[in-house]
């Protein structure tokens, strides 16, 4: 009887604790934030599948506090509609390009200029580097998370140019500022959207077409071009954005915030790493295919780079009407990548 009474003590100990400890574990549940996170690149791109390593990194360092949900392909908010979506709460993480609403970011613009980019993770970093200087109010309404661009965009073109003079009249495929950079070379853009550039190109409507070397790989230009001009004095870039709904953000308890931020940090070398590794693929599969590389001499290149000069002075009065100190900003530029 003695140790029946004992078990049974033991028992109602037992359970009393699950009971009281349910509350707990329920609370705990509560405690978990769940957001989304909308990208325009496709899933089976690397800069899509990066970003979805970014979700699981933040979710494994947070021991299961936040729980994000990846939507790849423009499948949650359009690629032009994103900032804004996010913004609104739409969508509570998103990956985009400044690009694609021009007008909105007059500062960010600067990073798309011309300015002689040499490689992705230097595009990277000067970026993430502008925004930490400046800090543009048209930021303001989000949380940046981290940024990256592009490695250098140069001309890749159905038949070799050597020189500056053989630009003239050619037609290039080309948008927005990329466009005005045509044309500054003595060019006529052509304004296809990326999935029309092929054809365009294999039908010779395109003569030539402005893109980082992944773009003869991952939308197979080298197959339907025959050369690629370096022409690194006149690389531009496409700066984009990694930005989260402020509210949802200033929710967050602090520890979370400081995990989001230092993979963040962490994430801009490898955001750099890759846009280079896909340069890279694309610039192996046009050499296999045969295709020329073409090297300009150093003063070629410094031609080339004269000629889209006004870019840079035009930028300038286009910010200083609205404000902005657009000179400081492309003297920052310009000084950096001079030194990195």
């Amino acid at each position: 009887m003695k140790h029946s009474g004992v078990r049974l003590f033991l028992l109602f100990f037992i359970v009393s604790v699950c009971l009281l400890s349910m509350p707990n574990l329920a609370g705990a549940q509560q405690k978990v934030t769940t957001l989304n996170f909308s990208n325009f690149f496709p899933a089976p791109h690397k800069n899509s599948i990066l970003a979805d390593a970014w979700c699981k990194e933040v979710e494994k360092r947070t021991n299961g506090k936040v729980k994000i949900t990846y939507f790849a392909g423009g499948t949650l908010t359009p690629a032009a509609q994103t900032y804004d979506n996010v913004v609104k709460g739409i969508a509570d993480i998103g990956e985009s390009c400044f690009a694609y609403t021009r007008g909105k970011f007059p500062m960010m613009e600067v990073i798309d200029l011309p300015l002689g980019y040499k490689s992705g993770a230097q595009a990277t970093a000067l970026i993430n580097a502008f925004y930490a200087k400046f800090k543009p109010k048209e930021l303001n309404d989000v949380k940046v998370l981290f940024l990256h661009a592009h490695g250098p965009g140069i001309l890749h073109s159905k038949k070799p140019v050597t020189k500056l003079e053989e630009v003239k009249g050619m037609k290039i495929r080309a948008t927005g500022l990329s466009a005005k950079v045509v044309q500054a070379l003595g060019g006529a853009p052509v304004g296809t959207t990326m999935p029309e550039t092929y054809d365009a190109l294999r039908t010779g409507v395109a003569e030539g077409a402005l893109a980082p070397f992944e773009a003869l790989q991952g939308w197979k230009w080298g197959e339907v071009v025959s050369s690629s001009t370096q022409d690194f004095g006149a690389a531009y870039t496409t700066g984009m954005f990694i930005v989260m709904n402020k509210a949802k953000w200033n929710a967050l308890p602090p520890d979370v915030q400081k995990v989001m931020e230092d993979v963040s940090k962490e994430w801009i070398t490898k955001q750099g790493q890759v846009w280079d590794e896909i340069d890279k693929e694309g610039y192996d599969f046009t050499k296999k295919r045969g295709n020329k590389i073409i090297s300009l001499s150093k003063e070629e290149d410094a031609r080339w780079a004269k000629a889209v000069k006004p870019l840079l002075d035009e930028y300038v009065g286009y910010a200083k009407a609205k404000g902005l100190p657009g000179d400081e900003a492309v003297k920052f530029c310009t000084d950096y990548l001079k030194t990195h």
